[in-house]
């Protein structure tokens, strides 16, 4: 018999999600819609926001206080359903 794995993460804990998208005057607030649907206290100010070189994609970073793996799933999942985002990390 094997003994059950300890899961990867212990929750709460702090979670860091990356997402990049075409620059567009929407994006920003259709990917802020979407984190605010799974987590409502999230801390905007760890919350930051970039555009490549030549200004094509723009790249925001989140720190969520996540507290479950199904929270995580979920908002990956609605994350990478939205046609604006390219890349979720």
């Amino acid at each position: 018999m094997s003994t059950p794995q300890p899961p990867l993460l212990q929750f709460p804990t702090d979670y860091p999600i990356k997402v990049v998208g075409r620059t567009s005057d929407t994006f920003r607030a259709r990917i802020d819609a979407i984190f605010s649907a799974h987590v409502p206290d999230l801390d905007s100010s760890v919350t930051t926001e970039r555009l490549s070189g030549n200004g094509n994609f723009q790249s925001i970073s989140y720190v969520i206080r996540a507290v479950s793996a199904e929270q995580v799933t979920a908002l990956a999942i609605d994350l990478k359903a939205c046609p604006d985002v390219l890349i979720v990390i």
